[in-house]
């Protein structure tokens, strides 16, 4: 049977991973040729509010190691703001803040000096733009030239009980829409000739994925995609997911870039 997921974690054997827990959170180490997956198994975030941080502290620190130490990052926040469990990447390209233009006078007067350069872009889609996200990068890329590339994109899960619940970093880069039977062009270090870093949280399940892993066998297709379009799973808080997880990765990014910067500092200045 063949399993939808973008999740490492479902998608290879336990034998590979490493697992640890800190702060009350699971995290699962994999290294494979391609790169390494850190993968965060933590409570709900709809039900669960992150309120002295210490979530978004170890995405924070979890994506520091992954990147390098010194040049401009460049933020890509993947997907569709228009459809809510493909909206994680834009809504995170809202609240990172953009630091590439405060410098000299500016950083001065401003009291920022000494901040790591961050531009910050939300490509779209295809079907909105007319240009892959990938194409969109690369010209960007090959224009501001960034020590690293960030991309953030929603997820698909193969098992319900990961939504909303998991968020995955991986310094392989990612392939969008692969886990929805979509795939686009990959974005990583061979495709845009720096590294790439991905994170997401799991939004949906194909139903196809679904009904085969409750099943145990391959589902009726008329039943599971009537008219032969593909149909997806999503919790009916989606909306919240997509707004604290959001705000999750971005901070983290934040937090992460520029550390001399508080949390309520960077919601201020975005």
């Amino acid at each position: 049977m063949n399993f939808r997921t973008d999740l490492a974690l479902e998608s290879t054997e336990p034998a590979k991973q490493v697992r640890t827990e800190q702060d009350g959170c699971v995290l699962t180490r994999i290294d494979e040729d391609g790169g390494t997956y850190v993968t965060m198994e933590v409570q709900a975030i709809s039900d669960h509010i992150d309120s002295n941080d210490s979530l978004l502290k170890l995405v924070a620190s979890e994506l520091e190691a992954l990147l390098p130490k010194e040049g401009m990052i460049l933020a890509a926040g993947l997907g569709n703001r228009s459809v809510t469990p493909d909206a994680l990447g834009p809504l995170v390209a809202e609240e990172v803040l953009a630091t590439r233009y405060i410098k000299g006078e500016l950083a001065r007067v401003t009291g920022l000096e000494g901040l790591r350069p961050v531009a910050v872009i939300s490509p779209g889609v295809l079907g909105c733009t007319g240009m892959e996200a990938f194409e969109v990068l690369r010209a960007v890329v090959g224009e501001i030239k960034p020590a690293a590339v960030v991309a953030v994109d929603a997820l698909a899960a193969r098992s319900p009980s990961r939504l909303g619940c998991t968020v995955q970093l991986s310094s392989a880069g990612i392939s969008p829409g692969s886990g929805v039977g979509n795939s686009r062009p990959r974005i990583d270090r061979k495709t845009l000739g720096v590294p790439v870093v991905s994170m997401g949280i799991p939004t949906v399940v194909d139903a196809a994925t679904l009904a085969a892993d409750l099943l145990g066998r391959e589902g009726p297709q008329d039943k599971i995609a009537p008219r032969g379009a593909s149909m997806m799973v999503t919790p009916r808080e989606v909306d919240l997911i997509i707004k604290r997880g959001a705000r999750l990765i971005a901070m983290g990014i934040n937090r992460a870039v520029n550390p001399s910067l508080s949390v309520e500092e960077f919601e201020e200045l975005t």
